[in-house]
């Protein structure tokens, strides 16, 4: 054994006594661990920035897909750059979409490549998933650093593990306005005024014909944050607020 593999596989056995004291707790703990939002058992991971600046990241799940254009022209509009964390099939499938979203200076992100829940699955189907979707984001056209966000936000022990090991940083959220029962644009416009904290982080689902409501908010939403000051960065100047 290598002097190198001697502290991987220490951590190895220290998450894994972790994850059976978790189990331990039950199935309550075990279901809280995986939907936490500011928690994972390995790696970086980031729900909201603290800083005292007005400054808050716009990001959307899933997709692309042929409500591009129009995402595209409400943020143009609005002069705002946002963050997508961007499914690898949907962009492989539609490569023009993921293109025109780095030439209007979005940020692409990953978000696996079918959209699976990371959650009880093998080691090599987390490399895939997570693999095959930075091979598309780099094909649209992404440099830098990719984040990545775990589909419905659910991770446990397998991907915080590979995402550690791989230097990679989860991003999560703290304010998701159209999530459970489908709220109208209005609605989705004043919970996101409400809940906004500087540093938040707010996710939203436009896509298909299910995001209808959000893609009516979205020019709200910004036109109301700015009246409470905010400003408008992607996901990773929100995190080099935190660096500085």
């Amino acid at each position: 054994m290598s002097a190198a593999a001697t502290p991987v596989r220490r951590r190895w056995r220290k998450l894994l006594a972790a994850l059976l004291a978790v189990l331990l707790l039950g199935a309550i703990g075990l279901y809280e661990l995986m939907n936490a939002r500011t928690f994972q058992l390995a790696g970086e991971l980031t729900d909201r920035v603290a800083t005292g600046e007005k400054v808050v990241a716009l990001t959307f799940d899933d997709g692309p897909d042929q409500h591009t254009s129009e995402i595209i022209a409400i943020l143009a509009e609005q002069r705002v750059h946002a963050t997508f964390f961007v499914v690898g099939s949907q962009v492989e499938a539609r490569p023009q979409d993921a293109k025109a979203l780095v030439a209007q200076g979005h940020q692409l992100a990953n978000h696996t490549y079918t959209h699976q829940r990371m959650v009880f699955v093998s080691p090599s189907t987390v490399a895939s998933e997570v693999e095959r979707t930075d091979a598309a984001i780099r094909g649209a056209g992404q440099g830098g650093e990719i984040l990545f966000r775990p589909p419905t936000g659910k991770k446990l022990l397998v991907l915080p593990l590979y995402l550690a090991d791989h230097q990679r940083h989860t991003v999560m959220w703290d304010v998701e306005p159209d999530s459970g029962t489908t709220p109208t644009a209005a609605e989705i416009v004043t919970a996101v005024r409400a809940e906004t904290r500087p540093g938040s982080i707010i996710l939203l689902h436009p896509w298909y014909a299910s995001g209808q409501n959000t893609r009516a908010a979205i020019e709200g939403l910004i036109t109301g944050l700015r009246d409470q000051g905010y400003r408008f960065v992607t996901v990773s100047e929100l995190l080099a607020l935190r660096r500085r």
